[in-house]
């Protein structure tokens, strides 16, 4: 209870007297931003199965560019590009529903990066956990600033595609009556998805990443309902979900990717509570107001 009892050194201590902490803080907050802008999107068109593959279709990219001894984040945007190009070619050609047709390139994906890994050493065993959970407490300038250029374009390209993402997200046909041409909307959105995956895979992992692209855009969905008000809701919601986790990571000695994912899953589900309570009491509330005023007979 050391939070409570003495909230300084639980909450404000371990920014100010450790540099990798607010390292790990400022990747935290550039993290939910990024994510919570793309992940909106996931959630209301219900494309969380597509995140997830791109999640860990960047997996072969980094492994291969590991090997070879090149940039990991290079690797990564290669191997996200092309999965986003498969995942576009065999919508159009495969006569299959879409899950299945990204669930044969995600079990690809994956299986690729587990082949190329396996053909190493052993002692590759703890970068693959590093890329597959993060090091967050590891980022350093260099990490901040990818990432906070990842946020940036996330932005820009957020904006500029809002308007053809708003109309096709509810009626795609309108969209391309109004001349918003959705499918090339779409085709953006997934490449939004890729930039935010790519560049949070030194922070909070490939695996976890999902966690920070669904579950606070999910939250923020019971809470409001304009686009906008969602996309800020959320980005506050993953940022103080990373926040804590980070914390209780600290103290706790725990697994800092996963501890923050928990966090905003969590949340969710007490979001979720809380939502189903309030709606119970309203129905209650308004049978109780229809029997008051119900005309009585005899």
């Amino acid at each position: 209870m050391t939070f409570l009892t003495d909230p300084w050194a639980w909450w404000i201590e371990p920014f100010l007297g450790n540099p990798a902490m607010r390292n790990a803080l400022w990747a935290v907050l550039l993290t939910a931003a990024c994510t919570a802008l793309v992940g909106t999107w996931v959630v209301l068109r219900g494309m969380s199965f597509l995140g997830d593959a791109l999640a860990h279709g960047v997996l072969p990219g980094i492994a291969i560019a590991f090997v070879l001894g090149i940039d990991t984040t290079l690797g990564a945007f290669v191997a996200a590009f092309v999965m986003v190009a498969g995942v576009n070619v065999v919508r159009s050609a495969s006569p299959l529903p879409d899950d299945a047709s990204i669930g044969i390139l995600f079990v690809g994906f994956l299986a690729l990066a587990v082949v190329v890994m396996s053909t190493q050493q052993s002692s590759y065993t703890g970068d693959l956990t590093r890329f597959l959970f993060g090091s967050i407490t590891g980022v350093d300038a260099t990490d901040l600033i990818r990432q906070a250029v990842a946020t940036a374009v996330t932005v820009v390209g957020v904006t500029v595609l809002y308007r053809a993402l708003l109309v096709g997200t509810f009626d795609a046909r309108q969209a391309a009556m109004l001349g918003l041409r959705p499918h090339l909307a779409d085709a953006g959105l997934l490449g939004l998805v890729a930039v935010a995956i790519v560049a949070s895979f030194s922070t909070v992992g490939n695996l976890l990443v999902f966690a920070f692209l669904v579950a606070p855009p999910a939250t923020a969905t019971l809470v409001v309902r304009r686009v906008p008000a969602i996309m800020g809701v959320a980005a506050s919601i993953g940022a103080a979900c990373g926040a804590v986790g980070l914390l209780v990571s600290y103290h706790e000695a725990t697994a800092a990717g996963a501890t923050m994912a928990l966090c905003t899953v969590i949340v969710f589900f007490a979001a979720l509570v809380v939502r189903a309570i309030a709606t119970a009491l309203v129905r209650a509330r308004t049978r109780s107001g229809d029997a008051r005023y119900a005309p009585s007979h005899g």
